[in-house]
């Protein structure tokens, strides 16, 4: 019977791992390396070693109302996206009110992770830490690794020739902070990524020059999207998903392109994909295209190779006088405390998990990797939701399949990552189809049409309106009575912080996505029919 989970980092996804255990009636120990929880929302001036570390002016990308707990609300007041030190405060906020500081130990290094002698009977596992350099042995039941992925920068030298050369210097994005020390001088950022392009745009107020160097290129999306409204409450619905679903791949690829150049056309700023029909996760800059326009920031291919004082890209082009090079090219996924890594990385040195979360070789299910999955939804609802499904798990109430069938599912999956997503090292999966899977499995998914029936207005919010979080506490276990006047009044608490200032109201128009929804309505009262008889 797994009682005493070990769960590695206070981070986000550690501090859910812990109420989930909690919510269980497991006993959980949360060991973290720092002084503080937040993990990478926990800003610090200088980055240490082994933990995440983020730039001053970190921004979230999605919504407070997307990104939250499930049971636990942002307060009215917060911004819909907030700066790091406001999710700071809220991740606070959320520990202390759910009493969870309490199980954690701070300034605690996990030095080693392995099976107990006899884990084959127990499945326990011995945790080796350190703190104020004693070391300590621990047995405990179960382990919850929730060290996140931001923590091991990758910088691919090699890809790079004559970089050996250059004068500059040259680091990795962890290690900025903030555009200081740039002034008036010529940087060159290799990667269009979040990080990559915020980056460059901050530069581009200071810096004389800032290139960004892409290989494959990007989509760039605004925080802002139709109407002013915030990007995922539009677009993360199962009304969406729906229709991904339900259109012939060309309509489906048609109509992506189409909204991702709604804002403005990626060909004409030198930012179009590679492959423009794969679903990878946007980059979300609100300036990255007006920097472009005001020719503050170029965008540029990928380099071909450096030398002592330039850089030369693949179109022979050259910049001369480079000061610095930034390189936001990613990190790699490292367990540097796991005594035998390839309980993770059990496949040709990748990460192999069931359902993302769990080693499918283990001769007892007592691991879980919890927030390792990247989707176009939040870390947060989705680290969540691993870990209510990784406790039950433990508990022996959510029941496994055989290994066989577990990697089937696993390549299953690949196929399915590399159709939408092309091929890349993260994990990376559809966020409503992922949520479902996860929340049928413990029984939390909403009915939609068992809903329409009992709940009609409910049921047009769920499936029209945001997937929000809440809707994974509206039944089942661990449910949530404040759940359905949360998903009722979210965009209250929307537009609470930006309507500031009294207007007169607009005047409402009858627009195309409206009739298209009212279109939908009676398909889904014919499913309704047909699950009922």
């Amino acid at each position: 019977m797994v009682c005493r989970v070990a769960i590695i980092g206070a981070g986000v996804s550690g501090l859910a791992s812990i109420k989930c255990c909690l919510d269980e009636g497991l006993e959980p120990t949360c060991f973290e390396r720092s002084e503080n929880i937040g993990g990478l929302w926990s800003f610090m001036e200088s980055p240490e070693e082994g933990r995440a570390s983020i730039y001053r002016s970190v921004f979230t990308n999605s919504c407070k109302e997307m990104m939250c707990y499930m049971d636990f609300p942002f307060p009215e007041n917060f911004p819909n996206y907030m700066h790091n030190s406001k999710l700071q405060e809220y991740i606070e906020l959320y520990a202390k009110h759910f009493d969870l500081l309490k199980y954690i130990q701070f300034k605690t290094h996990v030095t080693n992770i392995k099976k107990h002698s006899d884990f084959h009977i127990s499945g326990q596992w011995n945790v080796e830490t350190q703190k104020d350099g004693k070391l300590e042995s621990h047995t405990f039941d179960a382990v919850m690794v929730c060290s996140g992925h931001h923590v091991y920068p990758s910088i691919p030298v090699d890809s790079f020739p004559g970089l050996e050369k250059f004068q500059g210097a040259f680091f990795h994005s962890r290690e900025y902070k903030g555009p200081e020390k740039f002034r008036g001088k010529k940087v060159l950022v290799i990667g269009l990524g979040n990080s990559g392009s915020d980056i460059a745009v901050e530069l581009s107020h200071t810096a004389s020059q800032v290139c960004i160097s892409s290989r494959s290129g990007s989509w760039i999306m605004s925080r802002v999207w139709d109407k002013g409204y915030p990007w995922d409450m539009l677009i993360v619905t199962r009304f969406e998903s729906f229709l991904k679903d339900a259109l012939p791949r060309a309509i489906s690829d048609w109509l992506y392109v189409r909204k991702m150049n709604r804002w403005f056309k990626h060909e004409n700023y030198g930012l179009i994909p590679v492959n423009r029909i794969l679903r990878k996760e946007p980059v979300f800059n609100d300036e990255l295209p007006s920097r472009i326009i005001c020719g503050t920031v170029v965008v540029k291919p990928n380099v071909k190779q450096f030398t002592e004082t330039s850089a030369i890209f693949q179109d022979g082009t050259v910049l001369e006088g480079l000061d610095y090079v930034i390189f936001a090219t990613g990190y790699t996924f490292a367990y540097p405390f796991m005594d035998d890594e390839s309980i993770i990385k059990s496949r040709n040195n990748e990460v192999t998990l069931y359902k993302s979360i769990l080693p499918p070789f283990l001769e007892k299910p007592t691991m879980a990797v919890i927030g390792l999955v990247q989707s176009l939804g939040s870390a947060i609802p989705t680290a969540e939701l691993q870990a209510r499904w990784a406790t039950r798990v433990f508990k022996g109430l959510c029941k496994l399949p055989s290994k066989t069938t577990m990697m089937d599912d696993i390549d299953e999956k690949m196929g399915k990552k590399l159709k939408w997503f092309g091929h890349s090292d993260t994990l990376q999966t559809d966020y409503i189809a992922y949520m479902d899977e996860l929340s049928s499995n413990i029984g939390v998914k909403p009915n939609i049409p068992l809903l329409f029936l009992t709940d009609p207005w409910l049921a047009l919010k769920v499936f029209f309106g945001p997937c929000s979080p809440y809707q994974f506490r509206l039944t089942g276990p661990g449910k949530w009575d404040g759940a359905r006047d949360a998903i009722l009044t979210q965009w209250d608490r929307t537009l609470k912080v930006t309507r500031t200032r009294t207007v007169p109201n607009s005047q409402k128009c009858f627009s195309f996505s409206v009739l298209l929804k009212i279109l939908v309505i009676p398909f889904l009262l014919a499913a309704i029919f047909m699950v009922l008889n």
